[in-house]
């Protein structure tokens, strides 16, 4: 189904990977709202870097890294005190080849060193991670969230959407309302160091299979 292209308008100077693409480094708000609409998430997460991509004049990609999600992930992954960020979030609205593996592998040659990036690809969103295998990630196999989502009207929400709306004590707010929660599917463990950092988590090989994309709301793929 053809659905009419928001106008997310750039500008500035940044890195050319090739001609017509130009990553730029960002505010938050440069990116916000491709993020929040376009990303199946539907909301925003950690970001302490942004970066941007420019095709022409439109911004047809973003991704973000920011501190984990939870502390103990830098103690299973870290033996040092190096700094660690999470790719949080990537999105890409553009068909232009190999543009989600570029924006990935320039935006994270200007985080500073040294550093340990982490991100996850999630396999209920039919995701292997292709992007990180193709940007030099090492795979560190799979992990299960210990957290649930909550079928709503059909669609599975994640508890941090539900804290965002109000909703301060999840499984309990589903108990009363006959809301059923569901196991989050594992997510793909990636993993990248800056040369000469020693890390805990281990180099696998890499996951294969059909990597699925989701439509996105505003563009016909994302």
């Amino acid at each position: 189904m053809e659905t009419s292209t928001p106008d997310y308008q750039s500008g500035g100077s940044g890195v050319s990977p090739t001609p017509g693409l130009q990553i730029q480094q960002c505010e938050w708000g440069d990116v916000k709202r491709l993020i929040t609409e376009v990303h199946y998430a539907r909301r925003a997460a950690g970001r302490q870097f942004c970066f941007k991509l420019v095709e022409d004049t439109q911004t047809v990609g973003a991704v973000t890294y920011g501190p984990p999600s939870s502390p103990q992930v830098a103690r299973s992954i870290l033996t040092d005190a190096t700094p660690l960020v999470e790719l949080t979030r990537l999105v890409i609205i553009t068909s232009t080849p190999n543009a989600a593996s570029k924006l990935v592998g320039v935006s994270r040659r200007f985080l500073p060193t040294p550093r340990v990036v982490i991100s996850y690809a999630d396999s209920g969103q039919g995701h292997v991670g292709y992007v990180y295998q193709a940007t030099g990630f090492r795979y560190a196999g799979l992990v299960a969230p210990h957290d649930s989502e909550y079928l709503v009207d059909g669609k599975r929400v994640h508890p941090r959407t539900l804290a965002a709306r109000g909703i301060t004590n999840p499984r309990r707010w589903a108990r009363e309302n006959n809301i059923q929660w569901v196991p989050i599917e594992p997510k793909h463990r990636y993993w990248w160091a800056s040369p000469g950092v020693s890390v805990k988590w281990p180099s696998l090989s890499y996951p294969k299979g059909e990597s699925r994309r989701y439509d996105a709301p505003n563009k016909d793929r994302a």
